[in-house]
């Protein structure tokens, strides 16, 4: 758990910085600057001040050490999923906006403007900032969203299962890794689902209320049966393979019970990319050209020779009033380091998402928005 009051280096970003956004709203010049989110999860938010502080990253080449200045929210107050455990650790801010991870790096010179991510189906996975992919990935251009580029978004022309590509399948997505499993408008859902179910050689098996997919089956003694191949197909009949968007369930002797298609459906009409369908590739985030560029990896041998991130270090200044630590909401003794998925999405009010709420499978987590904002205690 970060706490400024522990770290050498910290010191409130002013209400006169050029990156604080509501120094408007302050009596002084001088006063830390505020913060506040609030989050498409109910009656979830987060407030409180501006934080600079020391990033310490390792370069590719030699794994030497950098040093990165970069911009926290240090939380004061916390309502909604927060209080439920949700996050324990904080949200790593990736987006475009300038107080973001890798913007704050770009303006420092440090990297390219880009970065990527690779999940692996362990749990595993890096996050390489600067990272300009290979040769040989693909591309498809991100489009804006009410005439700006504030989050990560990109056209999907159609969703095939199989051979078979359903009419009127075109949608726009959002990018994110805080969401673990991936949503559909509903309309596309619909179209989507029912061709997988008519291709599937397996019983359908009715859900609860506990599981957060309609579309699961039983599993043969045989294991799993043949499933069709799931692809998004992008503008210049350019293709994006889903290597796994299966979710399995095991009895207690360990053999594979139940499975399902983890998809789910959404009343908005911009879809969500999650985790489980970015398994398996290195997906580069290149903002300098504005595309998300792909290609299949393993996340870690075939990326040690790929990372690009130049040595170098800004100058930094020593800290100063330390944050004060006994404001903070306490989280629950339970509370566990998980995706945002846990309790609903927590994305910005500005990035037209809804709240998801579905468990979350994978330990690192890391959200698409602007701004890192870290909980002390």
């Amino acid at each position: 758990m970060y706490s400024p009051a522990e770290s050498r280096t910290s010191r409130y970003l002013s209400c006169n910085h050029e990156l604080c956004s509501l120094g408007s709203t302050c009596g002084s010049a001088k006063q830390p600057c505020p913060y506040r989110i609030n989050y498409y999860s109910e009656n979830t938010s987060s407030s409180g001040l501006l934080v600079e502080d020391i990033l310490h990253l390792a370069t590719s080449e030699d794994h030497a050490s950098v040093q990165a200045s970069i911009i926290i929210g240090c939380g004061r107050k916390q309502s909604g999923d927060y209080l439920d455990g949700i996050a324990p650790d904080g949200l790593l801010g990736l987006g475009f906006g300038d107080i973001s991870v890798p913007s704050s790096l770009a303006r420092t010179g440090l990297i390219r403007n880009s970065f990527s991510l690779c999940f692996r189906d362990d749990d595993s996975g890096r996050i390489l900032f600067g990272d300009r992919g290979v040769p040989t990935q693909q591309s498809t251009p991100f489009v804006p969203l009410d005439g700006k580029y504030d989050t990560y978004i990109i056209a999907v022309e159609s969703f095939c299962m199989g051979s078979s590509c359903p009419g009127k399948t075109s949608f726009h997505a959002l990018i994110d890794s805080g969401s673990s499993f991936t949503f559909l408008p509903n309309d596309i859902y619909k179209r989507v689902t029912l061709e997988f179910d008519r291709q599937v050689n397996g019983s359908k098996r009715a859900t609860n209320n506990e599981s957060p997919w309609e579309y699961c089956y039983e599993a043969s003694p045989l294991g799993m049966p043949g499933l069709p191949k799931v692809k998004l197909i992008f503008g210049g009949n350019k293709s994006f393979m889903v290597i796994n968007p299966i979710f399995p369930f095991y009895n207690t002797e360990g053999e594979l019970a139940v499975f399902c298609l983890a998809l789910q459906s959404s009343q908005e009409s911009l879809g969500t990319i999650g985790q489980n369908f970015m398994t398996g590739y290195h997906l580069v985030f290149d903002r300098e050209n504005l595309k998300l560029r792909w290609s299949r990896s393993d996340c870690h041998h075939d990326l040690d020779n790929n990372r690009r991130m130049p040595l170098g270090s800004p100058p930094r200044n020593r800290p100063e009033n330390p944050l004060p630590t006994n404001e903070q909401h306490s989280f629950p003794n339970n509370a566990r380091a998980v995706s945002p998925a846990v309790a609903g999405r927590a994305l910005p009010a500005n990035s037209s998402s809804v709240s998801r709420g579905a468990n979350a499978w994978y330990c690192l987590s890391l959200l698409l928005t602007q701004l890192a904002v870290f909980a002390i205690g």
